[in-house]
């Protein structure tokens, strides 16, 4: 999606380009009163659009790159909190301390504490009259991954009997890896500042009501038509020029 939404911004500008040049053909005939119209002035708003998309996809690649970083560094986490978890369970630790450790555990991993009821099971309950629902369990931002496992490396601190052979499972070894997870996603929070600052100059630009490029164009198109006449060459070569408001 977020590919095809870019694409069309990218789009809108190449037909207001081709929209220009036609304009520069029709000469003197074509001669609007509001400036916004001018060719000088399109030509202006033409060349600020294509820096202003440019600008986007300048900072698209740094964005995706943190992502993509962060997202490889969290990949094996699920599995390595289950092995916690298990070894926890393992060990000489008190029942309720095993049982916080999981809780922790099924929050990193996104999992329900219980299996999600059916719908006919949800109907049989109601019928008891024991209403419930299905609550999402899932806590699968990156964000709240990162608190949820904070978290249980506090919470295996403070286990006396949470003492592994593996060198990867120990306390310290967690909190490098919570390091190093905070730190690649700080990276892709910092990489969204510029991305987001560029598509809200360039959608500024091209979508500002009455003055963006958008409407510009249309503004343009129906100048064409009451100069030309709905039927005239000139207007049906801008006719087939579609210009979309992307942030609708």
């Amino acid at each position: 999606m977020a590919t095809f939404i870019e694409t069309g911004h990218a789009k809108n500008v190449a037909n207001f380009e081709q929209l220009t040049l036609f304009v520069a053909g029709f000469g003197k005939t074509y001669n609007p009163a509001k400036t916004s119209l001018k060719l000088t002035a399109m030509q202006t708003m033409l060349t600020n659009a294509k820096a202003a998309v440019t600008a986007v996809n300048a900072a698209i690649p740094a964005n995706k790159n943190a992502i993509s970083a962060r997202d490889a560094a969290f990949e094996p986490l699920s599995k390595l909190v289950t092995r916690v978890a298990n070894s926890v369970s393992a060990s000489d630790a008190s029942d309720q301390a095993k049982e916080n450790v999981k809780t922790l555990a099924r929050k990193i991993q996104g999992k329900r504490a219980q299996d999600k009821k059916t719908d006919e099971e949800l109907q049989a309950l109601a019928a008891q009259g024991k209403e419930t629902r299905n609550v999402s369990s899932s806590q699968m931002s990156f964000d709240s991954r990162l608190d949820s496992f904070d978290k249980l490396i506090k919470q295996l601190a403070s286990i006396p009997e949470y003492a592994p052979n593996e060198l990867d499972l120990k306390v310290a070894a967690l909190t490098t890896l919570y390091t190093t997870l905070q730190a690649k996603n700080s990276v892709v929070v910092t990489s969204q500042v510029p991305l987001s600052t560029a598509r809200i100059a360039r959608n500024e630009l091209l979508y500002k009501p009455k003055i963006g490029l958008v409407d510009t164009a249309i503004d343009c198109k129906t100048y064409v038509k009451s100069v030309f006449g709905p039927s005239s060459s000139q207007y049906k070569q801008l006719s087939k020029l579609q210009f979309t408001d992307m942030n609708k």
